[in-house]
Formats: structure tokens, sequence, C-alpha cells
């Protein structure tokens, strides 16, 4: 898994500069109508898991005390400079999700976007073991990923980009994070699509033991 690690940490080193500018089209078209959705509701102290360049910022609740964590540090630095750009209220820190340095129920509520699509297969359990690890008993984890999709037209689109998406992200679009969650003590709450048959959040909360 340390070399996985790594291997993750040299993509994400290497587009970081590049990714906002990669990913613009899909910000503006996709994304930030989903990352409304996905912070509805939540409120105190929140993880920020798989932070990125920070383009959840603008939809932190107020009323919330946000840390990110990423395992890229230039990742972060992207960050860093949106939030000062934006004077946003967050705790940014180098991280990894499946080795979480924090105490157990830290935080009220969890959000990940887009980041167990860039998990492999083997590290999918124990990142969502650590999730519920430091969420609170009644907390919520909210995970946004991608899917294949269903109709013909948009699958065969989709497995057109995934050698580009696997290169330059090492990403993969249908990990289905979700078949995990009993395995790691979270009970499913909610899945439910907010693109087409493409974009899916997974809610989810520790099981009551």
């Amino acid at each position: 898994m340390i070399g996985q690690i790594n291997r993750k940490i040299k993509v994400y080193n290497r587009v970081a500069i590049f990714y906002d500018i990669l990913d613009l089209p899909f910000e503006h078209s996709r994304y930030k109508s989903l990352r409304k959705i996905v912070f509805d509701g939540l409120s105190g102290s929140l993880l920020d898991a798989g932070v990125g360049t920070g383009r959840n910022f603008p939809f932190y609740p107020k009323d919330s005390k946000v840390t990110g964590i990423d395992l890229s540090p230039a990742m972060l630095h992207r960050a860093r400079i949106r939030q000062r750009k934006l004077r946003i209220s967050v705790t940014l820190k180098e991280m990894n999700v499946t080795a979480l340095n924090f105490p157990d129920n830290t935080f009220d509520n969890v959000v990940a976007t887009f980041l167990f699509c860039v998990l492999e297969e083997s590290q999918q359990v124990f990142a969502l073991n650590e999730l519920r690890r430091v969420c609170q008993a009644r907390g919520i984890i909210r995970i946004l990923e991608y899917s294949i999709s269903q109709n013909p037209i948009r699958r065969f689109i989709m497995k057109l980009w995934e050698p580009w998406v696997k290169h330059i992200y090492g990403a993969a679009f249908d990990q289905r994070t979700e078949q995990y969650a009993e395995t790691a003590g979270l009970e499913l709450i909610e899945e439910r699509w907010l693109y087409k048959d493409i974009i899916k959040m997974i809610s989810l909360s520790p099981k009551s033991l």
C-alpha cells in the first residue's frame, strides 16, 4: 500500500498546477451545483477528506468548523492560495485518508468529493474504516463519486475517456464504494444520483454497536 500511496502523491504533485484548468469545464457544467447538495444540512465540525485544490470552499456551511486533508503537498499549496483569496476559515493538513491522525469521534460529519474515485480497491475499506472512526456516532459521511453509465452512448464515451482519466488522475469511474460499507462498519442511508446516472452521492453512518 505504501507504493500505491507514493504513486498517488507523485501523480497529484505533477498535475496540481494544471488541475483546476483541466477540471474547469466539468466544474462549471456539473460539479458546482452538486457540491452545494453534498454540504446541505451539515453543520458542526466537518472533515473534507481529499480537499484537493479547495473547490469545496465556497460551499462550506457558515456555522461549521472545517478541516481539509489531502495527500499531495502540491494540491494543498493550491488550496491555500484559494483559501487566502476567498478568505475561507478552514484548517488544511497533509494526511493520508487510510491512516488519519485524528482521535476517534473528532468530527460531527464527513464529506469526500471524488476522493474514492482515486483510491485503489485495496484502499477502499481502510479509508472507510478511518472515516467511520473519526466521525461521531450520529454523524453522516457523504461521498460524491462517479459511476459508469448504463446508457449505451454515455457508457461508450466514458469507456473512451477511462484510460486518459486513469493516466492523468490515477482515477477510475466505477469503484462502487458502497459495496465496502458493511465491512467498514457503516450503514448505507442513501444512494442518490445527482447527475444523470454518472455521478452519485452515497450517504453513510456509523453502525450502532
